[in-house]
């Protein structure tokens, strides 16, 4: 099996382990075919794209205990997915990207230079 590559096609590394993120909840932005939604974009939420994110159908802030989700709260990092995060920018409402965790998979949607203007990891 391939190792998961970030956007600059070096290994992928973790997102975040508390909150456990991920498609496959391993901490990593990994993905495959049955990741329909592509949970491929580390970021670090912030309050303006969670309430954006619940007021668009998706509440990620409320804890669902049975689902083990503890509920996000700004400056947590999570796997998010692709065209929602893409939606939040067209919106304004991005939250910050950490690109040495975000799968590679992304830039077939999302553009390099878009990724990069919202990079938590670039000096």
């Amino acid at each position: 099996m391939p190792e998961d590559k970030n956007v600059f096609g070096e290994e992928i590394e973790t997102c975040s382990t508390n909150p456990m993120t991920g498609f496959f909840r391993d901490g990593c932005c990994r993905t495959d075919a049955q990741d329909l939604g592509m949970h491929v974009v580390c970021t670090e939420v912030t309050e303006e794209f969670l309430e954006y994110s619940k007021a668009t159908g998706n509440d990620l802030s409320t804890p669902k205990p049975e689902f083990d989700f503890p509920g996000l709260k700004p400056g947590d990092r999570w796997c998010v997915c692709a065209l929602r995060w893409k939606e939040a920018m067209d919106n304004g409402v991005a939250p910050p990207v950490v690109l040495t965790s975000t799968h590679e998979a992304v830039l077939e949607l999302i553009s390099i230079e878009d990724l990069k203007r919202h990079s938590l990891d670039l000096s």
